[in-house]
């Protein structure tokens, strides 16, 4: 929905059932839209990403790959084995482009 039509919704005396039918779409929208100052939309990416590991594996996984410089996949077996049995390739893989540690050659060359 562009900014205009919440700014729209925002000064509108018109009912939320009467807003929800005019835009077509719900009125819990209609109230969301109500209730805030401005018209920009939030990010719908989650604050609290859920991860697996405790903030001490956190640091163990991090140093290992940092270290180390083990691949991914040998850094699987070994999160696996020693931390966490149940991580999956994927997981490990997204949490190491949350820490900006997925691709160590890019990183290194920054550093140097």
């Amino acid at each position: 929905m562009p900014p205009a039509i919440r700014r729209e919704i925002q000064q509108s005396e018109l009912s939320e059932r009467k807003l929800a039918v005019k835009y077509g779409i719900s009125r819990d929208t209609v109230r969301k839209w109500k209730r805030r100052d401005t018209v920009e939309d939030y990010s719908h990416t989650p604050h609290n990403l859920n991860t697996s590991l405790t903030p001490s594996h956190d640091a163990v996984v991090i140093d290992l790959r940092t270290t180390l410089l083990l691949s991914i996949d040998d850094l699987l077996v070994v999160v696996r084995k020693l931390l966490y049995p149940e991580m999956s390739r994927s997981a490990l893989d997204r949490y190491l482009r949350r820490h900006g540690i997925l691709n160590l050659k890019r990183r290194n060359r920054k550093s140097s």
